[in-house]
C-alpha cells in the first residue's frame, strides 16, 4: 500500500525551498505526498503527479483555522492532515532560527501527530538564548530522524542518536540536462533589510551591485539580476538596483523573477558563465552547474557551508560589501570553481532513514 506523507516546508515561493520539495517528491514516486501551501503551488508542482496541494489560502480553510484560534482550540487543518498521514517530513534550510524573545517551542514545530517525523536539510540557528537551544535539544529527541546540512549544527546535537549530517540536499541535482552557456552573469539579489540584522545595508548593497553590473557590461557581458523569493523582498530589490543603472547600460542588464517555473529558473543559472550569489542556493546551484561563484555571505549558514567544503576561493560578507571592488569579483571568475562530486553523493544521505521507511515499506 502506498504511504501517505505530509510535507512540512517553507511555502513562500522561494526557489531553494521549492527545490527541496521537488527533489523529495521525485525520489519517492510511489509515495503520495500532501503539501499544505498556497493554492498557486499547484502550478509550481504540476509536473509532480504524486503530490497534492491543500490550499492554505482557501477562504473556508482560513476561516476554520481562525475560528479554532478564537476558541483557543489546539487544532488546525494542518494537524488534521498530519493525523491522516503515515509520516511527516519537515524539509527546509533555515527552519530553526530564533527570531525574537524565546517563549518555548511553537506548536507547529512539535510532532503533533505522534507519527514518524523526519527533519531533512536544515541548519540550526542563529540563536541567542540557551533556552532556545535546550528546548530544541529536548524536541529533537522526539523525532525519528534529524539530518543537518552543516557541521556547526550537527556539533550542537551530535550526542543524540538520531542526529545526522549530510551536504545540502540541492547538491544532488547533478543529473541536469546540459544547456548552452552564454556570455552572461547571474547576480542573485536580496533585500538586506528584510532581515533585522541587516537593516541599514540596503543602500550600500544596491550601490555595489550596480557597480558590479556596470563593470561586467563594460567587459562585454549580459547581466541578469535574479530574484529567488518575491515575498522576502528580492523582486523589490532588483527594481531598486535597476533604477541605479545608467541609461547607456540598461539594455544589457536584465531581470528574472522566480515564481512558478523551477525548470526555467534552473536553466537561467545553468546557461550563465558566472554566478554572484547573495542567495544561499544561488551559491549551491552555481557549483552544481560547475560555474565559478562569488558568494556574498548574508548569513553564517553560507560561511558554515563554505568551511565544510574547504572553500579556497574569494568571497565577502555582506556587512563588508563597502570594501568590495568590482575588479576583484571579475578576477574571481578564474579561481572560484568548486568540485562538488563528493557533495553530490553525500547529499543523498539526507534520505537514508526515510529510504528505509518508504522504499522498504513500498517494495
Amino acid at each position: 500500500m502506498r504511504k501517505r506523507v505530509m510535507i512540512y516546508a517553507y511555502t513562500n515561493f522561494n526557489l531553494g525551498d521549492d527545490l527541496f520539495i521537488k527533489i523529495l517528491c521525485e525520489r519517492y514516486p510511489e509515495t503520495n505526498f500532501i503539501l499544505y501551501a498556497p493554492n498557486e503551488y499547484k502550478y509550481s508542482l504540476e509536473r509532480l503527479e504524486n503530490v497534492s496541494v491543500c490550499p492554505s489560502d482557501n477562504f473556508f480553510i482560513r476561516l476554520f483555522n481562525f475560528g479554532m484560534r478564537i476558541l483557543k482550540v489546539n487544532f488546525s487543518l494542518r494537524k488534521l492532515i498530519a493525523r491522516k498521514s503515515d509520516a511527516i517530513v519537515h524539509i527546509g534550510g533555515s527552519i530553526f532560527i530564533q527570531k525574537g524573545p524565546w517563549n518555548g517551542i511553537p506548536r507547529d514545530k512539535q510532532n503533533f501527530a505522534n507519527k514518524p517525523y523526519y527533519v531533512l536539510g536544515a541548519n540550526f540557528g542563529p540563536f541567542h538564548d540557551q533556552e532556545y537551544y535546550k528546548d530544541h535539544y529536548e524536541l529533537f529527541k522526539q523525532y525519528t530522524d534529524v539530518c543537518f546540512r552543516d557541521s556547526y549544527s550537527y556539533e550542537l546535537f551530535k550526542d543524540l542518536s538520531n542526529i545526522r549530517l549530510a551536504d545540502d540536499i540541492v547538491f544532488q541535482l547533478n543529473k541536469l540536462q546540459p544547456v548552452k552557456v552564454e556570455k552572461k552573469i547571474i547576480i542573485s539579489i536580496i533585500k538586506p533589510s528584510f532581515r533585522k540584522e541587516l537593516s541599514g545595508y540596503d543602500e550600500i548593497y544596491y550601490q555595489r551591485i550596480k557597480d558590479i553590473a556596470v563593470y561586467f557590461v563594460e567587459k562585454g557581458y549580459q547581466v541578469t539580476l535574479m530574484s529567488f523569493c518575491e515575498k522576502e523582498g528580492d523582486q523589490e530589490a532588483v527594481e531598486e538596483i535597476l533604477q541605479l543603472i545608467p541609461d547607456d547600460t540598461k539594455n544589457n542588464v536584465n531581470k528574472y523573477f522566480y515564481r512558478f517555473n523551477l525548470e526555467e529558473a534552473l536553466d537561467v543559472i545553468g546557461s550563465s558563465s558566472f554566478v554572484i550569489a547573495t542567495r544561499f542556493h544561488a551559491m549551491i546551484l552555481g557549483w552544481v552547474y560547475n560555474k565559478p561563484v562569488f558568494p556574498i555571505a548574508y548569513s553564517k549558514k553560507m560561511n558554515h557551508v563554505m568551511k565544510d567544503l574547504s572553500y579556497k576561493g574569494s568571497y565577502i560578507d555582506l556587512k563588508e560589501i563597502n570594501n568590495l571592488r568590482p575588479a576583484d569579483v571579475y578576477e574571481s571568475m578564474n579561481t572560484n570553481y568548486v568540485n562538488i562530486s563528493d557533495q553530490a553523493k553525500d547529499a543523498e544521505n539526507h534520505f537514508k532513514k526515510l529510504d528505509e521507511y518508504l522504499l522498504n515499506s513500498n517494495a
